[in-house]
């Protein structure tokens, strides 16, 4: 399934209410905008509210879908929109205007956070021109270096997300820059110990086999070339990159060299949050909350199956 099929069939869901955090900008706006033209949700607009009363007018945005929360600066509107998802009153957090480390400070308050005893860490799904099916990369922006026990939670993380917009078994490649097992490379060690917890089954609704270098993981080609066999060796539906670093990297060469839409957000949280970067196209941030507003629909489903 594309981003754009996704996209599609999120119109018809019973419509959910994202919390914007600092929306009152209109690069943000023009996201709002689409997403109520296209049915997507309703949104909870935090922020200036002259500004924002001002871009909802100058947008003809229908105020049946939009209510203006009036706030005095970034941190208060962090904090706001993200005691309105603990709350309930929303469904999503997003961020707009607002720094990541400003958002995350708030989402963190041990008062009225989002943390549900979960790691957090961030899924983004590719629509790569070159590949025939949505490529996931975990995580490119909250685990700095993980430790292994925390990768294992990634790659759970990342399974249920794909399982959510219906890869039923996802195949995920820890990556690494050799495809050998080298005790001189933590990465490699790492990928090994996952490979094996998953034949045992402990680690469940996927296969996983690593380490793999890039290449191999996603070019039949380039593994038949280096006689790699296996279930995932050029066919990855999840890469699992080492750092924090190498996917940030990764996700914006694709984003800007390959030409890929992206949607992506943090798992692991009481609600999704849907951290895109704010030089993210409109496009990708719509991609975005579909990608979210999926997960929500299909979590309570993947719960009973596993």
């Amino acid at each position: 399934m594309l981003l754009k099929n996704i996209l599609a069939r999120v119109t018809d869901f019973p419509k959910k209410i994202i919390a914007v955090a600092a929306a009152d900008d209109e690069r943000m706006m023009t996201v709002v905008e689409e997403a109520v033209r296209l049915n997507l949700a309703s949104f909870l607009l935090f922020g200036n509210e002259t500004k924002l009363r001002q871009l909802i007018e100058q947008k003809c945005i229908n105020l049946q879908f939009v209510h203006v929360i009036p706030t005095e600066n970034k941190e208060q509107s962090a904090h706001e929109a993200v005691k309105a998802v603990y709350n309930g009153s929303a469904d999503l957090l997003m961020k707009g205007m607002v720094s990541t480390s400003v958002l995350l400070k708030a989402v963190l308050n041990k008062d009225y956070g989002l943390r549900i005893g979960k790691l957090f860490s961030h899924v983004a799904a590719f629509d790569i021109p070159s590949y025939d099916k949505l490529l996931f990369i975990t995580d490119s922006a909250m685990n700095v270096t993980p430790t292994l026990e925390q990768k294992i939670e990634i790659v759970k993380n990342s399974v249920n997300v794909a399982r959510s917009v219906g890869v039923q078994l996802p195949k995920v490649a820890p990556i690494a820059a050799v495809e050998v097992v080298n005790p001189d490379m933590t990465t490699t060690v790492d990928a090994a110990v996952l490979t094996q917890m998953n034949r045992r089954g402990q680690i469940k609704n996927c296969i996983i086999d690593g380490p793999l270098a890039l290449d191999n993981a996603i070019s039949k080609d380039a593994a038949e070339c280096k006689g790699i066999n296996g279930d995932v060796a050029g066919e990855a539906d999840i890469l699992l990159v080492p750092t924090l670093e190498i996917g940030n990297i990764l996700y914006k060469s694709l984003v800007y060299f390959a030409k890929a839409n992206v949607g992506g957000f943090i798992t692991g949280a009481k609600a999704p949050i849907v951290l895109t970067s704010r030089a993210d196209s409109t496009r990708n941030k719509l991609y975005s909350i579909a990608f979210a507003l999926t997960a929500i629909r299909t979590e309570k489903v993947l719960v009973h199956q596993v």
